[in-house]
Parts: C-alpha cells; sequence; structure tokens
C-alpha cells in the first residue's frame, strides 16, 4: 500500500524521544524592556505539553546554552546538534530537533548529509508563534513531531531520516524550503511529495519514504565553508561578479540563475566562470523557481555554462545545495568526481536525470 495511517496506539511499547533545543520562536517570550522575542529555557516549554504524559512516551531533553535565534546558527552549530545525536543515537529511538523556522531547511538539509546510514527520524520543527501564545501553532507541532519521531512499524522506525514537520505537514528535510514568514503553513517542498500528513490520523505516504539500511551511523563534521551564492539578476554587472569570484581561498559557488538554468551569455559573464572553473572552483547551477529542475542545454542562454564546467543542480533546492556542497567539499571529493557525486541522489535529495 502506498499509504498507511496511523492514530497512534498509545498501549504501544515504551518509547524513547530526546528533545534537542536550539531556540527558535517555539521557545521565546516576549522581552518586558525590550518588546522584542528573546529565547527562553526549554524547561518553559515542556510545561506546556501535558497531553503528552497520555502516551508511553518518555521524553528528555537537551539544549543549547544559552539557545540562539536560527539566524545566529552557523556550522559549528550543526556540528554541536551533530554531536548530540552521535552521542545520544544508541539510547533513544528517535530525535525531535526545535529550531527556529529562518534557517530550519538548511540546518536539517545539512544534517541530513552529515548523519550517513541514519535508521532513526530526526524530526525538526518549530512555529510561527511562541509556544506561550494562545494562538500558537508551536504546540500542535510539538507533539505531532514527537508522534511521528516515536513510531514504529514492527520495531522500525516509520520515518527513519532527517523531516522537518510544520502545520500538517511532514516534508523530507532537504526537499524543503521556507516560503511564507506569516502563514502558520511556513514551508513547501516543491519538487517531492509529503512524507506524510496528520489530520484525525497520520496519513504515511510510504513510498517517498525513505528504508532503513541498518548500518552503522557514520557522523561526518568536516564542512567547508569558504563557498558563496550568486543570486543573477538583470543588470549584473562584471565587478559584483568577480567580486565573489575573487574570494580568497574559495571552493565552491552556487549560482542562483533564471527558470531553467539561464545566465547570461555576455563574454565577460562567461569567460569570468571559466577562468574560475579552470583554477579549480566547483560552480553549481539552481533555479530561482522553488518548483522544477535546472536543464542545461534547453535553452541558448545555458548552454555555455554547460560547456564550460557549470554543474547542473537538477531539482535540488538552494539550501540543499549549499548543503551538499560544503559536506562534498569537507569530504576532500577529488574535483574530477565531484560533478558526478553532486548530481547523485546521496540522502533523496534530488532527482535522478531521468525524472
Amino acid at each position: 500500500m502506498q499509504n498507511k495511517s496511523s492514530d497512534f496506539n498509545i498501549m504501544q511499547e515504551q518509547v524513547t524521544i530526546l528533545v534537542i533545543y536550539t531556540g527558535g520562536t517555539i521557545g521565546m517570550h516576549i522581552d518586558n524592556e525590550s518588546g522584542a522575542l528573546v529565547p527562553v529555557n526549554f524547561d518553559e516549554i515542556s510545561k506546556e505539553i501535558p497531553a503528552l504524559q497520555d502516551y508511553n512516551i518518555t521524553i528528555d531533553s537537551w539544549s543549547f546554552d544559552p539557545p540562539i535565534d536560527s539566524s545566529n546558527m552557523d556550522t559549528k552549530s550543526w556540528i554541536a546538534i551533530a554531536n548530540v545525536i552521535e552521542e545520544n543515537y544508541e539510547n533513544y529511538d528517535g530525535f525531535v530537533v526545535l529550531h527556529g523556522s529562518d534557517t530550519m531547511a538548511y540546518t536539517a538539509s545539512a544534517l541530513s548529509f552529515m548523519l550517513e546510514n541514519l535508521n532513526k527520524p530526526v524530526i525538526f520543527t518549530g512555529s510561527q508563534l511562541p509556544m506561550g501564545m494562545l494562538r500558537t501553532d508551536g504546540r500542535d507541532n510539538f507533539i505531532a513531531s514527537i508522534l511521528i519521531a516515536s513510531e514504529k512499524e514492527e520495531d522500525t522506525p516509520k520515518v527513519p531520516e532527517v523531516a522537518i514537520y510544520f502545520e500538517n505537514q511532514l516534508f523530507r528535510a532537504n526537499r524543503t524550503f521556507k516560503y511564507n514568514a506569516e502563514n502558520f503553513m511556513a514551508f513547501r517542498s516543491g519538487n517531492y511529495p509529503e512524507l506524510a500528513h496528520a489530520g484525525i490520523n497520520i496519513d504515511y505516504n510510504e513510498k517517498y519514504i525513505i528504508r532503513p539500511n541498518f548500518k552503522k551511523l557514520k557522523v561526518h563534521k568536516t564542512l567547508e565553508t569558504n563557498i558563496a551564492l550568486l543570486h543573477l539578476y538583470p543588470g549584473i554587472n562584471k565587478s559584483v561578479v568577480q567580486a565573489i569570484l575573487d574570494i580568497p581561498n574559495l571552493k565552491g559557488l552556487v549560482i542562483k540563475t533564471y527558470g531553467a538554468g539561464n545566465a547570461p551569455t555576455t563574454d565577460w559573464f562567461i569567460e569570468s566562470m571559466k577562468k574560475a572553473i579552470d583554477g579549480g572552483l566547483q560552480v553549481v547551477n539552481v533555479s530561482q523557481c522553488p518548483v522544477g529542475r535546472v536543464d542545461m542545454g534547453k535553452y541558448q542562454t545555458s548552454l555555455e555554462l554547460g560547456r564550460i564546467g557549470v554543474i547542473s543542480g537538477l531539482d535540488i533546492t538552494t539550501e540543499s545545495a549549499l548543503a551538499k556542497m560544503m559536506y562534498l567539499l569537507g569530504r576532500g571529493i577529488p574535483q574530477k568526481t565531484f560533478c558526478s557525486l553532486f548530481q547523485t541522489s546521496l540522502r533523496g535529495e534530488i532527482s535522478n536525470r531521468k525524472q
């Protein structure tokens, strides 16, 4: 069957979940002096979820000290989350990461690459309104994430991968992007179906969920941060592009191009890119469109990119492309194999070229 529903059996076998609280709106309150939202400790969130006491779930927690706004997330924070999961992997059935929504797709995408052979759920969630507010979406997001991370079938986790849960929808993390700053339905997955939908029951779209391989977890903690993002726009000039290409020790560049991967055909642009690529820079082409894929060669304006060695990102998201580039460059992948490996699905982040 493609889809299976679950109302989560309250009498199920005891399950243990570790909640990793990094910060974010879900754990914020209004500061009396400034009027701004500031992080609070996880203990103040745990008081808001007495309903979970009805389930046979043991919930422990680990918190950043102090909690941070997701805008301050960096690779050191990603490594800290990965370390907590690695150190506690054998002691828990699943993990829920509470994280600010602004950079959640970046962090969750990165963790999907860092956690090789993951066979347990790592569910990211957060909220648009603080947990303490009357109309908060945080309570439902938190409870559903705990239940999804806890659920098993024949002693095997239902969702043994890194995912994002927000407003009734569960998405593969490295296929997801934030698209709305004001609506509770803040995330979308333009090129891949949802993994589950929570209504009266939780309906799992099983054929789209990664199956466990039961291999030993391997955690990658070396990430190359000497990369850049170039967003093209009409009228972009040579000095802007060259300033990015001249960044000292630059190892990788993600270009956000138009439509199906199109870019200017002006001589200076192509020549600048070719020189950089010939010098060892890895350049990946992703579309500015949140839905669709790069198809270099479909139009004349992308033919030259392929000729000079720009790598098609196919249907990968920008967030996932940046994370994957950091991961591959951090592993020291040779230049001659970087292209084929980038275009290979490692964690379900990209569709194969025939799709």
